[in-house]
């Protein structure tokens, strides 16, 4: 049966199927609102005082574009600590080097970071905002075949790395159907590679005795994952691990493939 409502609505309140409703009465939302449960949970925010001890991680970046190491140390303070609303949020960020040449900009690069972390909310936009900083004199590659696009784009990473450690960002899962793909195609590869240099030691002469003049054809990243030499740059996961096999363009390291 409808009802026509020609007043203005001040306030409701649920009635129980057992319950008969009263005409007329109503509950301010105010109090219906008051009466609900509240869990005391401490989220992230800036007038949250810093504690005397935080939990820290340093990680090192070694850039072909600096003559020294940098150090990168992330500090989290732990809100709500031994509650089932535990959680590591980070507070404060700090980049060490011997060379001071980039001293300006990573004073001000770290306190601006840390005051979005002080902040808090949703602080992942950082690490696609710095992963998309490119250097206009080139790039380079990590240890493993990864590209890096700039000094700040490897920070991002660090700071994608840590944000996974502690719970705040997460891996997107392959499906069985892709790691079972990208498990045939390193087979294939694998099974290619090897068939090559083969059929090269057979055709090369050698002195009696001499070692195996070929090197090895499989180029082992810092992950422990082998790709061939010849893979050229993946622009999905900036891993040199994309192979040309039947035609196709395919990344052994995340499964990417131009036919679908």
């Amino acid at each position: 049966m409808a009802v026509k409502i020609d007043r203005k609505i001040t306030g409701y309140a649920v009635v129980k199927p057992d319950e008969a409703a009263v005409e007329g009465q109503s509950v301010p939302r105010e109090t219906v609102e008051a009466e609900l449960p509240k869990a005391d949970v401490i989220h992230m925010h800036e007038r949250i005082e810093r504690p005397e001890v935080l939990i820290g991680s340093t990680y090192k970046i070694k850039s072909p574009l600096v003559e020294h190491a940098m150090y990168v140390t992330i500090n989290d303070i732990v809100l709500n600590a031994g509650s089932e609303h535990e959680q590591r949020r980070p507070f404060e960020i700090f980049i060490n080097s011997k060379s001071m040449d980039h001293f300006q900009w990573i004073v001000a690069l770290t306190r601006i970071m840390s005051a979005v972390f002080r902040k808090g909310g949703d602080v992942t936009f950082l690490v696609e905002e710095m992963r998309a900083v490119f250097d206009p004199k080139g790039g380079y590659f990590k240890a493993g075949g990864v590209y890096m696009p700039s000094l700040v784009a490897e920070l991002g990473m660090i700071v994608e790395d840590h944000l996974k450690s502690i719970g705040m960002m997460h891996d997107p899962q392959m499906s069985d159907a892709q790691k079972a793909l990208i498990a045939e195609k390193r087979r294939q590869v694998e099974q290619r590679e090897g068939s090559k240099k083969n059929a090269d030691i057979s055709a090369a002469p050698q002195a009696p005795g001499s070692a195996d003049a070929h090197p090895e054809d499989i180029a082992v990243t810092g992950d422990g994952a082998s790709f061939p030499p010849s893979a050229t740059m993946c622009h999905k996961c900036s891993t040199k691990a994309l192979v040309l096999m039947d035609g196709c363009a395919t990344c052994l390291n995340c499964g990417y493939s131009k036919c679908g």
